[in-house]
């Protein structure tokens, strides 16, 4: 899948907390401060792992495709068996890797093939989210939780304790690369980026007492294909060559498609058809 550049989407934005933030450090070992401080980077200022908010969109949309398909979301663990005996034909059949490659996709299912997984490497790339340095004033809330005994509805004996959050309207830097993805695979990655821009989605711990609330506002989508036509494997050799020219003098033309909602239409069509396509074939 990545023998060859075919495509690549570049998304930037401001993801911003609307309630308190959690993303937990775990339990500290420090005499004095927080009993479960935020993750926070060199400078002591908050983080969100990219890996968090990428498992939070995945588990997102696996629920949504699940509720189509269960095929359409399996876990991972549950087809590695599967895809060993795949590669293990390899040497008994002397396949060739691109035949290995589509036996491989064939079992892997829709959201993986996105996101990732043990056998197969992820199109998606979430950085981790920096804190926009010119807003943070760097103060954290230190907030108490507490055990309740049951019987007694009484907080429990040394059942105390506190927990740092990120306060509300903080914004941090958004940036996402996806490459060499098929437009269906696009078409969901605008659904989930949907769910963050309308505080559908939340981040950490706390969650079910209203914490990590965001709300993402997207800036620019840098476009480039250098394909013929959908397939990936149709590349346009002199289109490329442009481009990689352009990247030689530090000129890469990049179309910002943010406002284009003809190519984005196109890429939610495609998803459509995708899923519909594969029910029709579990159906046959």
């Amino acid at each position: 899948m990545f023998d060859r550049f075919r495509n690549r989407l570049e998304i930037k934005g401001t993801l911003t907390t609307v309630t308190a933030l959690r993303v937990s450090a775990g339990r500290s070992s420090e005499p004095i401060g927080s009993d479960l401080p935020v993750i926070k980077d060199a400078l002591r200022r908050p983080l969100i792992p990219g890996a968090s908010l990428k498992g939070a969109l995945r588990s997102r949309l696996e629920s949504f495709l699940r509720g189509i398909d269960p095929t359409f979301a399996t876990d991972p663990t549950e087809l590695v068996e599967q895809i060993d005996q795949i590669q293990s034909l390899k040497k008994d059949e002397n396949k060739k890797d691109s035949i290995l490659t589509q036996e491989i996709l064939r079992e892997t299912d829709l959201v993986s093939r996105l996101f990732g997984a043990p056998w197969l490497a992820g199109k998606l790339q979430i950085r981790d989210l920096t804190v926009e340095p010119d807003a943070w004033f760097g103060q954290y809330q230190e907030r108490n939780g507490v055990a309740i005994e049951r019987d007694t509805e009484t907080a429990a004996n040394g059942k105390l304790y506190d927990f740092q959050v990120v306060p509300a309207d903080t914004p941090f830097q958004f940036h996402a690369v996806i490459e060499n993805a098929e437009s269906w695979e696009l078409g969901l990655l605008l659904v989930g980026l949907e769910q963050l821009k309308t505080q559908q989605l939340a981040l950490g711990g706390g969650r079910s007492r209203g914490l990590g609330v965001v709300e993402l506002v997207l800036e620019k989508m840098s476009w480039i294909d250098v394909r013929q036509g959908e397939k990936l494997e149709d590349i346009d050799r002199e289109k490329l060559l442009e481009y990689v020219k352009q990247l030689a003098n530090h000129q890469a033309a990049r179309e910002d498609i943010l406002h284009n909602a003809e190519i984005q239409a196109a890429w939610s069509k495609a998803l459509i058809s995708k899923l519909n396509n594969e029910l029709g074939n579990h159906d046959a």
